[in-house]
């Protein structure tokens, strides 16, 4: 008989009601942040946990802030499946160093990802487009719609910290000297319809996005690399700093995406759930390519974990015991 996995929207400042535990592992709270890939991870180790180790896992909502917060602060949730060290660097330092937070595996194992990025089908027929610069030397590939004699550099919304990184690059490669426009596109959707436009057309593209997303599992992507080493002071004071006005070549940093447990929770975990969430990682090419089907099929992330889970034994039993995967395996 398969047991429930419960979904609560609970505010973090709120005591957590606790439910009668399994008596190998116990009551497990897990924080669904609010974006896809956060979703479906938490979703997937709701699932393992409970139907694979008798684990009573109750997935709460939560965001990147709070929730790290609440977990320092007041011992819960216990596991942040996906937590952006970068965007909390403080917090999770504070609660490392006072002994409250223990860092499990990287949810992402290549990083979260940002950059220029050009088509697959652009990059094969022009293998000596590799850098920002390449790219930049070559106007005519990246016609833009309006004044096709100029290229264009396809730029993310206003008020996105990609979109000011972006315009800084732009001034620091030469982009205009290069004979390229830089283009608002508006909105995520304008952004995510630039993309498919000249997909559909296989038109050249070159602009701002970031992984993992659906709409990368579903047009393949090239990251530009940017040629020159990643400078940490210049990045902060210019790069990312609308009002620099002097910004110089840089490489984009990537995003460590780690899981995040209480120290309560991970001391008091059996062996082999701690040993699961320290080694529980996927690639931003498998969760591009799962939320690019969730997305298709308008799923959960209960839908997405479930699919996952049918369709990736070869990687989902590699995380797990031999006998919480023939659990699991039967549960699905």
């Amino acid at each position: 008989m398969k047991k429930s996995v419960a979904t609560v929207a609970l505010s973090l400042g709120l005591g957590l009601g606790a439910t009668a535990a399994f008596a190998d592992c116990g009551d497990v709270t897990i924080a669904s942040m609010n974006w896809q890939s956060a979703e479906v991870l938490a979703a997937l180790d709701a699932i393992i946990l409970s139907e694979g180790y008798g684990c009573n896992a109750t997935v709460i909502s939560g965001d990147t802030v709070p929730t790290i917060t609440s977990m320092v602060e007041r011992g819960q949730p216990d596991i942040a499946p996906e937590g952006w060290v970068d965007l909390v660097p403080e917090v999770i330092a504070r609660g490392t160093e006072e002994g409250r937070l223990v860092k499990g595996a990287l949810a992402l194992s290549d990083g979260a990802v940002q950059g220029w990025w050009i088509p697959k089908y652009l990059a094969d027929a022009n293998p000596d487009i590799k850098t920002i610069d390449d790219a930049l030397a070559h106007p005519d590939l990246f016609p833009d719609s309006e004044d096709p004699s100029k290229g264009a550099v396809f730029n993310g919304p206003q008020g996105w910290g990609g979109t000011v990184v972006t315009t800084q690059l732009f001034k620091a490669y030469g982009g205009e000297e290069k004979g390229f426009k830089l283009i608002d596109t508006g909105s995520a959707a304008g952004l995510d319809g630039s993309i498919a436009r000249a997909y559909e057309n296989k038109q050249g593209w070159v602009g701002y996005y970031w992984a993992p997303t659906a709409l990368l599992g579903k047009y393949e992507m090239v990251k530009l690399e940017h040629g020159v080493p990643y400078d940490a002071e210049a990045w902060t004071s210019c790069n990312a700093n609308a009002d620099c006005a002097d910004p110089q070549k840089n490489d984009w940093p990537g995003d460590t995406v780690q899981t995040i447990m209480t120290s309560k929770f991970a001391e008091t975990a059996p062996a082999d759930v701690k040993a699961y969430l320290d080694t529980r990682s996927w690639s931003n090419a498998t969760v591009n390519g799962l939320m690019a089907w969730m997305t298709d099929n308008q799923a959960t992330g209960d839908d997405g974990a479930r699919h996952f889970l049918k369709e990736n034994e070869e990687i989902w039993t590699k995380w797990v015991s031999p006998e919480a995967a023939e659990k699991i395996k039967a549960a699905l």
